[in-house]
Order: C-alpha cells, then sequence, then structure tokens
C-alpha cells in the first residue's frame, strides 16, 4: 500500500518506520529535518499525499492539524483515507472529518496510547471515530503499529474517548500523589501503602502499573528521576482540551477542571515542565496544607 505520513516526530517516525518494515510504501514529510529508515522523504505535505491510499497525521494540535489538511486533502485522490493521529479537540477533528468528506475521502481520528514505547514497540492502542468503512480501509495499518484498535463511533469519537481516559488519569494520578504524600506525612511506609491499597478499592492504574513512588511496585518513571515517559506539559494539554469539549458540550467536570489547574501550576510556575506527569508526588510532599 502507497501511505503517505505527516510528523516524524517521536511518535510519529516510529510508527511510520513499522509501517516501512512491513512492506509498505511510506513517504514522510516532517517540518523538521528528519530521516526514518524505510521511509521516503517528500518536499512537503502534499507531495507526501499524492497517489497515496491512506494518509497518516500525527501533529502537535487541532490548529496545525486544519493547516495541513488545507494542504493535503486536494492533493489526495478520491475515495482514499485521511487518518489522523493526533491528539485535538473534538472540533478540529469533526471540521477535518467534513472537509474531507466534501472531497470524496473518508477520514478517521484514531489518537493513540501507549507512549514512545508503544509508537517503537508497534503496541499502540488507537480510539478511533469514522465511519465503517473509513475504520475498515485504516484497521490493517492499526494492527501493525499497535496492539488494539477499538472503532467508538463517527467522526470525533475517538478523540472524545481519548480525552475522556486522560482526564480519569490525570485526576487519578493527583490522588495517588496526594494519597502518598499523605502516607508520608502520617508515618506509613510506602510499600505496606502500595501493598493495601493496589489489591483493595484504591486499586487504579497509576497505583498498580504506574506507581509515582519510587521503588515501589513495577518499573516506572519514578524510579528514573521522574524522567517523562508521559509528560506532565503533555496531561496538561490533554486535560485543557478535556476542558474545552466540556465547555462546548455544557458537560460538568469539576475535578478535571481542579486536574487542569493544579497541572497548569506545576508545568508553569512550579518547574514540572519536563518532567513526567507523576512527579506530583514530591510536588505535593513539599508543600503544607497552607502553602
Amino acid at each position: 500500500m502507497n501511505i503517505g505520513f505527516i510528523g516524524l516526530g517521536n511518535m510519529g517516525g516510529p510508527m511510520a518506520a513499522n509501517l516501512a518494515k512491513a512492506g509498505h510504501d511510506v513517504t514522510g514529510f516532517d517540518m523538521a529535518d528528519v530521516s526514518i529508515e524505510g521511509v521516503t522523504m517528500a518536499a512537503s505535505a502534499a507531495e507526501a499525499a499524492t497517489d497515496a491510499e491512506v494518509v497518516i497525521t500525527m501533529l502537535p494540535n487541532g490548529q496545525i492539524l486544519r493547516a495541513v489538511a488545507d494542504d493535503v486533502i486536494p492533493a489526495m485522490s478520491a475515495g482514499a483515507t485521511l487518518v489522523d493521529c493526533s491528539t485535538v479537540d473534538v472540533d478540529s477533528a469533526r471540521a477535518v472529518a467534513d472537509q474531507a468528506g466534501s472531497a470524496n475521502l473518508m477520514f478517521v481520528d484514531a489518537p493513540v496510547s501507549g507512549g514512545i514505547g508503544g509508537a517503537s514497540g508497534g503496541t499502540l492502542t488507537f480510539m478511533a471515530g469514522g465511519s465503517s468503512a473509513a475504520f475498515a480501509a485504516a484497521e490493517p495499518l492499526f494492527d501493525i503499529m499497535g496492539q488494539k484498535a477499538v472503532h467508538c463511533g463517527e467522526a470525533g469519537a475517538g478523540q472524545a474517548a481519548k480525552i475522556c481516559n486522560n482526564m480519569i488519569l490525570g485526576i487519578t494520578m493527583i490522588g495517588t500523589c496526594e494519597a502518598f504524600a499523605l502516607a508520608d506525612k502520617l508515618g506509613l511506609d510506602r510499600q505496606k501503602m502500595f501493598d493495601v491499597v493496589s489489591t483493595s478499592s484504591g486499586y487504579s492504574w497509576s497505583m498498580n502499573a504506574y506507581c509515582p513512588a519510587p521503588g515501589v511496585g513495577p518499573q516506572s518513571p519514578a524510579d528514573n528521576d521522574y524522567q517523562p515517559g508521559f509528560a506532565a506539559e503533555l496531561m496538561l494539554k490533554d486535560l485543557r482540551l478535556a476542558q474545552q469539549a466540556a465547555h462546548s458540550a455544557d458537560a460538568d467536570t469539576p475535578m478535571g477542571a481542579l486536574a487542569q489547574a493544579l497541572y497548569s501550576m506545576f508545568v508553569e510556575e512550579e518547574g514540572g515542565a519536563g518532567k513526567d506527569f507523576s512527579a506530583m508526588l514530591p510536588r505535593f510532599e513539599a508543600r503544607s496544607r497552607h502553602d
């Protein structure tokens, strides 16, 4: 299959390489001067999209997605499929879906979970929105780049699933970090805390799979001085997208709003940028109730 791939950064580069490794003809474009094994580099996004059966984008935000769509959609052949794997606002995903439909193209919004490790290892999870036909066209490629793809509904549903999931993640990580900080100040051993919570009603992915306390539970960024597996600023981006969607849908999300406010303070005022989102634990440890 001829595939165009736009956005070859830390996530997109490994994803494109896996498609090429599987035998597909991949033509890529990125604003940075990058070289990806097995991928033929184009001089522009439109050139990468020309004659492609599927064009995949992995971009930083909705504004850039809309700009790239303006470039690539006119270059794509009728009947081709545009697959956006970025995490963007629902409104942008739906706008690009409408634009693609007007050009007789299929569109899938398919944000991912699994991080850089999942992109490299081909173990991502895709949350997809679009028609059944569009999902069917993209699914064989999801099978190469990931381990699971869920068709969540019509256009925009993939982005909705991603931001709802990550709102839960942000909230539960804050709660996990608060609980460890409280346990420390109450004199409770961290390992004992983990042993109890990880097997009782406090169980969560944040506790059991990604524990923010160093030396407790499976290996996590906490064991590497909070070098990011999922950066705090990316969590802040997703929480802002969730609040944008909540405003648009008139949904009451007070815990999501508070999580956004806390991550905003952490990233923008307290030196959290460049650290893993689980570095909220030392942040809470260093504060008193009246700070």
